[in-house]
């Protein structure tokens, strides 16, 4: 499956990376989108729910990294303020 990576930017200036082993996640997130961070978070976390079904859906089993990268990303949201803007800056190879 293609995977997918894109830099995020945080409220503070902060630079981040979210992985996710499906393009299902361009059908959420594309590089110049901008969201509040209580937007993203939720965004995000359907956006990787939904990429480890389609790897569940090919290979029978979920994708562990996935859970990880939620992980991540609820951590990251939970450093700013929900009506704060998080920019979606690239897609990364």
């Amino acid at each position: 499956m293609p995977e997918v990576r894109f830099q995020l930017q945080w409220p503070d200036g902060q630079f981040s990376t979210l992985y996710s082993p499906s393009t299902v996640m361009l059908e959420y997130l594309k590089p110049g989108d901008s969201f509040r961070v209580s937007e993203l978070e939720s965004l995000g976390v359907k956006a990787l729910r939904a990429a480890s079904d389609r790897v569940r859906a090919r290979y029978g089993f979920a994708c562990t990294r996935t859970d990880e990268e939620e992980s991540q990303l609820r951590r990251w949201t939970a450093r700013y303020q929900p009506e704060e803007n998080v920019r979606v800056i690239a897609q990364l190879p």
